[in-house]
């Protein structure tokens, strides 16, 4: 079998970090910041499946560490889009510059 390595699969990880914050950074769109965040959490997944493979120390942690945060991520897209679809419904926009009245 062909082990390619762990560089790789960090480049990669890297590289789905970098447009995720990146889309969370230009774009104004409700919806469109909530996938960068989740570019985000899934390139911290990569990361932590990697090692899980490439560390032997560390292969139970990573794969309940990535579960973990797949959960976490469900949960946050379900109450982020809840609040984007309320704010949707009083203010007939979704551009996070409007979100101005949110603040206490």
């Amino acid at each position: 079998m062909n082990d390619i390595g762990l560089t790789p699969f960090l480049m990669l990880s890297g590289f789905l970090f970098a447009c995720g914050v990146t889309c969370v950074a230009v774009k104004r769109n409700a919806v469109a910041v909530l996938m960068g965040v989740e570019l985000i959490l899934n390139s911290a997944n990569l990361n932590l499946v990697a090692f899980a493979r490439f560390t032997p120390a560390f292969r139970l942690e990573g794969q309940v560490f990535t579960l973990m945060v797949i959960v976490l991520a469900a949960a946050e897209a379900a109450i982020a889009l809840a609040i984007i679809l309320n704010f949707y419904n009083n203010h007939a926009t979704v551009d996070v510059d409007e979100a101005t009245d949110l603040k206490g």
